[in-house]
């Protein structure tokens, strides 16, 4: 059988099938055991290649087809950036950002150049190679645990946007440039920049109207996007730039137009597609040389992904203000390496095949592993939580800390997302007074303009929960969904002994069972809750409408209010 299947190998049209099953099959793997997706799509290429099974041979036409994917790709990164954010995250992004990528590369560079004796070229790819964390990756986890409004998911999300900044002049520098020197570099660099004003030009004066027009046709506003796109990409490469420059370039001249989300819609699916072949060719072009050789650069640049790089954001966000905390999340969320790196070690030059290899191993390893670090990310931090109180008396400010005060609210709300708000209004009219933490920011601020009771503070942070006197409050909402933050909630109030009626709110079935057996009085599982709801109304209104125009111009109404909200 796996004769017959090597012999069949070689038919273009058959490797790209053979490529799309083993990425089912050990993505589907992946997603039973709950692990990240990129990583399993490397490992179909690692079984499939050379190392592996040794089935697809002829590896260059599968490279030159996942080019396409790093098209997409970064052609959808480029649409999505908006450079305004990063005035609104202001100067703490920059400076964290930028302070991790030049100690990062640093490190990197010195130890491969001068312990592991590598050439001066692979030593700064070893540096840029652990400088950037995975924007992909860990926008997704942080999406699913609902923490990207936190302020360390906006922490986050500014040093990630800073990374890809720098990450685009890399890669027009190491892609471009034939040698790394000053005059070798102008070049390049002018290149670049007229490839920017290029686009700056055709965003002012251009792209609206076309693409007002091209609106009124879904499929024309399809073909427009990728006609900009691949416009980009040749004359990127015409100019002797990476074609990843070019469609990153594309994306940001029609990142600003209203039409973009359709845009992303519907080169997605050509992405994912595209981008499932890049990274199985990545395992397709992994050739395992003397283990010996790749062990030792493998360790080490797992160790300054995992270790150097959180620690430097942590130590940078400690200096500026934050607490313990936020610091500790925002670094070790971003102890992997980058796609971006990846698209680097298969674009430049005169890699070493050493490196190449150690490189593929640790986008395993590190991708793998945040997947568990954000996941137990409150764990760790309660095991680290004592050493970690160093970095406090290093703060040479205090950012988001309210002075502490005394207060005798008997009701404690925590979470002001949107199931907090239906609560607040619902103890308004009951005419209680309550105090609520958050740890969103804009939410401590729109209460503070209310004038609501309000503390910045995270639920499952010991130091907050000590400084609100739970002991003797009555009532305690959580709002928040997340499982092991209300399991630490409940596991605190038994410990101070707390009389308090405790509502929390649980996503799964499962999960609400689970929280019962912590103590929790009253579990809110919205899908059952809103069904429940709808239940009561049709009983109530199925056969007499007397009453349901009300409710509904009330429920109208709220949803009105919430939508409002969204879009400011």
């Amino acid at each position: 059988m796996l004769e017959a299947i090597q012999h069949l190998s070689g038919n273009i049209l058959f490797d790209i099938g053979l490529i799309l099953v083993m990425a089912m099959l050990v993505a589907y793997v992946a997603k039973l055991i709950k692990q990240p997706l990129i990583p399993a799509y490397i490992i179909a290429g690692l079984i499939l290649g050379p190392i592996g099974l040794g089935i697809i041979k002829d590896t260059e036409i599968i490279k030159s087809i996942s080019e396409i994917g790093i098209i997409f790709l970064l052609f959808i990164v480029g649409i999505e950036m908006d450079f305004k954010k990063l005035k609104s995250l202001g100067l703490t992004a920059i400076i964290t950002g930028t302070l991790q990528i030049g100690f990062t590369f640093l490190a990197g560079y010195f130890i491969f150049n001068n312990f592991l004796h590598f050439d001066q070229l692979n030593s700064i790819y070893a540096g840029l190679i652990i400088a950037f964390s995975s924007t992909m990756v860990v926008l997704k986890l942080l999406s699913d645990e609902e923490e990207l409004l936190t302020l360390h998911g906006r922490l986050i999300l500014g040093i990630l946007f800073v990374q890809d900044i720098f990450v685009i002049l890399a890669l027009t520098i190491f892609v471009g440039a034939d040698s790394i020197t000053i005059m070798s570099l102008l070049p390049v660099l002018g290149k670049f920049i007229g490839l920017m004003l290029f686009a700056y030009l055709l965003n002012r004066f251009l792209i609206f109207p076309i693409f007002k027009f091209a609106a009124k046709s879904q499929e024309l506003l399809f073909l427009l996007s990728l006609g900009v796109c691949f416009i980009f990409v040749m004359i990127a490469h015409l100019l002797g730039l990476s074609v990843a420059i070019g469609a990153l370039l594309a994306g940001i001249t029609i990142a600003n137009i209203p039409y973009n989300l359709n845009i992303v819609s519907s080169v997605s699916p050509l992405k994912d597609f595209f981008a499932v072949i890049f990274f199985v060719s990545l395992g397709l072009q992994m050739i395992m040389p003397e283990i010996g050789s790749i062990l030792t650069p493998f360790f080490i640049l797992l160790a300054l992904t995992i270790l150097l790089k959180p620690f430097i954001i942590l130590l940078v966000l400690s200096l500026i203000g934050y607490d313990k905390r936020n610091s500790f999340t925002s670094a070790i969320s971003l102890a992997q390496i980058s796609e971006f790196s990846l698209i680097l070690v298969i674009t430049v030059k005169d890699i070493s095949q050493e490196l190449f290899s150690a490189t593929i191993l640790l986008a395993i390893f590190s991708i793998a592993l945040t997947s568990y670090i954000i996941k137990y990310e409150l764990q760790i931090y309660h095991i680290l939580s004592k050493p970690l109180t160093i970095f406090e008396y290093l703060r040479l400010s205090k950012r988001y800390e309210q002075k502490e005060k005394k207060h005798n609210k008997k009701i404690v709300l925590f979470g002001y997302h949107r199931m907090g708000k239906t609560f607040m209004k619902a103890l308004k009219k009951l005419k209680r007074s309550v105090l609520v933490i958050d740890y969103n920011p804009d939410a401590i601020e729109e209460l503070t303009e209310q004038r609501i009771a309000c503390r910045y503070g995270d639920m499952a942070n010991l130091e907050v929960l000590k400084s609100i006197n739970l002991k003797d409050a009555k009532v305690v909402i959580s709002s928040a969904p997340k499982q092991q933050d209300n399991i630490y909630l409940l596991k605190y109030l038994k410990k101070v002994k707390s009389k308090a009626i405790v509502f929390v709110t649980a996503n799964q079935l499962y999960e609400a069972l689970d929280l019962y057996d912590y103590g929790a009085d009253y579990v809110i599982v919205p899908k059952i809750m809103s069904g429940e709801s709808v239940s009561l109304i049709l009983q109530k209104f199925m056969e007499n409408k007397k009453g349901l125009t009300k409710v509904k111009k009330e429920h109208l109404k709220h949803l009105l209010e919430i939508s409002d909200e969204e879009r400011l």
